[in-house]
């Protein structure tokens, strides 16, 4: 490649890197095997002759969906043997991503623990049309499928999402009200402060990757999970932040980053909670990660 090739394609890879980083990432729920991704998608695009590449984003997405969907299926058989529940890496993220409604809610862990009962292609084609609303050709050339193919995949992955996410939109101000209620009952061991705002079918999730303590199965039931939470109480200090788009509270022990704690919200109580532990999943809380679409 001539130096003037090679400008052009790292002028055209750096453009759209966030958006490629975002695509990888709701595929992969793993930031770090969206980087991993993003280089494989850059070590083929630097040797790609550019004159025959008539929409660089269009071809970069391409490039960067297959990477994706090889991963994905590797990812799939690794999660098999996981040590207890598995949760997305959290990202530290803007405060202008909670503007962009249908990013945050692509990124939300809600949305990315819906998005795992999904198969590799299914995924793909419903984060390609719905998150980035690309066309059906387009697609079709991403996931190696026809254009009616992928609307039928598209329709049956649209059915399955609808029926497992939130049942009504949540705005940021109602989840930061309620996860400011949560963050006082815990910080101060009120038991009946928790049990008025967990709904009865609450279910708890925590990811320790095998590597700290953490429940090995679903904790479930507004009791049982304010019990576990009522032990936090001046073992921690937790502050608010913006974890994948929504507020969230950051669990620190000594000085150290020890938790993210992140909830979901139906009908106005916390119907799910998601604790990542694994300290392996914590290192981009330092910094802010940038998703786009």
């Amino acid at each position: 490649m001539s130096a003037r090739n090679a400008d052009t394609a790292t002028e055209a890879f750096v453009t759209h890197r966030n958006l490629l980083f975002t695509v990888a990432y709701e595929m992969l729920g793993s930031a770090a095997d969206a980087e991993d991704v993003l280089q494989e998608t850059w070590l083929r695009w630097s040797s790609v002759d550019l004159g025959a590449v008539r929409d660089h984003r269009a071809f970069l997405v391409r490039v960067v969906t297959r990477q994706a969907l090889t991963r994905l299926r590797t990812l799939r058989r690794r999660k098999e043997s996981y040590v207890g529940p598995w949760l997305p890496e959290p990202l530290l993220t803007a405060p202008d991503v909670a503007e962009d409604v249908e990013l945050a809610d692509s990124v939300s862990m809600a949305m990315l623990l819906v998005l795992e009962t999904l198969q590799p292609t299914e995924r793909a084609v419903f984060v390609l049309r719905e998150v980035f609303g690309l066309d059906y050709d387009e697609i079709a050339e991403a996931v190696g499928k026809t254009p009616v193919t992928v609307r039928q995949i598209a329709h049956r992955a649209r059915g399955h999402v609808a029926a497992r996410r939130p049942r009504a939109a949540v705005s940021a101000e109602q989840t930061r009200q309620a996860l400011g209620a949560f963050q006082r009952a815990v910080e101060t061991g009120d038991l009946r402060g928790l049990l008025d705002l967990l709904a009865p079918d609450v279910v708890l999730l925590t990811d320790g990757g095998g590597v700290v303590r953490a429940a090995l199965a679903p904790v479930e039931g507004a009791e049982t999970v304010a019990a576990v939470l009522s032990r936090i109480a001046g073992a921690a200090s937790l502050r608010p932040a913006q974890v994948n788009g929504h507020p969230a509270l950051i669990v620190q022990l000594g000085g150290e980053i020890d938790t993210v704690l992140a909830l979901r919200l139906d009908d106005g109580l916390i119907s799910g909670l998601y604790a990542v532990r694994n300290p392996g999943k914590l290192s981009r809380l330092e910094h802010e990660t940038v998703v786009s679409r």
